[in-house]
């Protein structure tokens, strides 16, 4: 119960944060510029950790925790309630936006001349989930693309998440600090990367909201393609991403650290 309540808690405020700039981008144009939304993303982040980092070990995502899997700093018989955990915090914390912002949404539409459901109707639901293509953009981004996009940020993300939580990295902030170094890897990842698919990073922060708009009338709209591309570019990118910064921080950057500790005693 205790992991289910930390990981709930922490992805519902991470999604909340996050999603929440996306929205009041949307609807209001209250952030200029990507940096804006990444550092909220990131701040987002950080608090989450800081609230629940000690009900749980504060994975809030189902990558991170498949990396702490592989890796062997986590029992499989925890996984089930982590990822359960996880996308039922981040589908309510789809829904709460949904519920806070849903006049704003539809005179939005109206003004716009949206009709819900359609596919120029994306351009709302991209505060739910993310598209790696949008109407309109002129960035012309691929289903491979976009799935290598989200493998290599994703792997930067677990990699510096491994390398600022271990204690073989004698180079690691203090524990207090690591949380807000997490946020600032969030920042910086969806900076890189966010132009080509709006950086994803984290399969329960893309389905649970994206399920929301499928249910209240987005319908295929929340969906990016009708070619799989939730799925490989949304789910399976982040885990091939994830997967592989696990393995090689245990099998490589791991042992290199522990001997370089040794040798500085």
């Amino acid at each position: 119960m205790r992991d289910f309540i930390g990981e709930f808690l922490g992805t519902f405020l991470l999604v909340l944060f996050g999603c929440g700039s996306v929205a009041v981008s949307v609807l209001f144009n209250s952030h200029s510029g990507l940096f804006q939304i990444a550092l909220i993303w990131g701040i987002g982040v950080s608090l989450a950790i800081y609230a629940t980092r000690h009900l749980s070990c504060a994975h809030l995502n189902p990558a991170v925790t498949l990396a702490m899997l592989v890796s062997k700093r986590m029992s499989i018989k925890k996984v089930p309630t982590y990822l359960i955990a996880q996308f039922v915090g981040a589908f309510f914390a789809g829904l709460t936006l949904y519920i806070l912002f849903d006049p704003s949404i539809t005179a939005f539409e109206t003004a716009q001349n949206i009709v819900r459901g359609t596919p120029d109707s994306v351009k709302v639901a991209k505060m739910f989930g993310e598209y790696y293509q949008l109407p309109g953009s002129t960035t012309v981004v691929s289903m491979p693309l976009a799935i290598c996009a989200e493998a290599i940020g994703t792997f930067l993300l677990v990699l510096m998440i491994f390398s600022l939580t271990e204690g073989c990295n004698l180079g690691r902030p203090d524990d207090n600090l690591a949380p807000v170094f997490i946020g600032l890897s969030v920042s910086s990842v969806i900076c890189l990367i966010a132009p080509l698919t709006q950086a994803g990073l984290n399969p329960a922060r893309d389905f649970g909201p994206r399920l929301v708009a499928w249910i209240f009338g987005w319908g295929s709209a929340a969906f990016p393609d009708q070619s799989g591309g939730f799925f490989f570019v949304y789910i399976l990118g982040p885990m091939i991403g994830a997967l592989a910064a696990g393995l090689l921080f245990t099998g490589v950057l791991e042992p290199l650290m522990k001997k370089t500790q040794c040798q500085c005693q």
